[in-house]
């Protein structure tokens, strides 16, 4: 078996992240207007908490007085992008991609110097025979598209039933590989951990965490 991971919310939390690139858009804002980077970071997580990341940084440039334009919410929009972030991996989750017969993949959508900094924060590469940053392909190939897994099981002469997608988002991480046969687990962990899934769209296993991987001896 083929095993190919998610990243975000499945290897680790993906809340370290939104935190670290707040951190560094906070001290992008002391840097320009003055605005004191530990209290400003603590106003960004309050307004995450409330109001999600869609218009955060909006949000915090008008609470500021700071004029909200495209100029000026582009600046915290990259502070956030670019930073280089310090995020951990659990011990468990090291082990377990020690432990796991390989090759392993990687196949994670997202804005590609974003997820490449991921991967090099959390030092996981070498786990992986191949990351696959769908974007990196074009937007349209990101899932649910099966692009980079057709690339995958090209380059490992298999079919589709000999390798398992291991997800947290039962929005599109699923719902195509289903269709093809292929084993997918869906790790209830991360924000969409209570998410409900619209029929066809949940992987075949669920587990509560990457514990429980093995056990399913796939």
């Amino acid at each position: 078996m083929i095993y190919i991971f998610d990243l975000d919310d499945t290897l680790y939390d993906e809340r370290q992240y939104v935190e670290s690139g707040l951190a560094a858009a906070a001290s992008s804002v002391e840097k320009t207007w003055n605005v004191d980077k530990r209290s400003g970071f603590q106003e960004l997580v309050t307004l995450l908490d409330r109001n999600g990341r869609g218009r955060i940084f909006n949000d915090y440039l008008a609470n500021h007085g700071i004029a909200v334009n495209k100029k000026n919410v582009r600046a915290c929009v990259s502070a956030y992008r670019l930073h280089q972030p310090t995020l951990t991996l659990p011990d468990n989750h090291l082990t377990l991609l020690e432990r796991l017969p390989k090759p392993l993949y990687l196949v994670t959508d997202g804005n590609k110097v974003v997820q490449s900094k991921k991967v090099e924060a959390l030092n996981i590469a070498h786990y992986f025979k191949r990351v696959f940053v769908t974007h990196r392909f074009g937007v349209q190939h990101a899932k649910p598209s099966t692009y980079c897994f057709e690339k995958i099981k090209q380059a490992e002469q298999c079919q589709w039933h000999e390798m398992v997608y291991i997800g947290d988002n039962p929005a599109k991480d699923f719902v195509n590989l289903n269709k093809l046969g292929m084993p997918t687990v869906r790790v209830l962990t991360g924000v969409h951990k209570n998410a409900p899934a619209k029929p066809g769209f949940d992987a075949k296993f669920t587990i509560q965490n990457l514990n429980e991987l093995p056990a399913l001896s796939l």
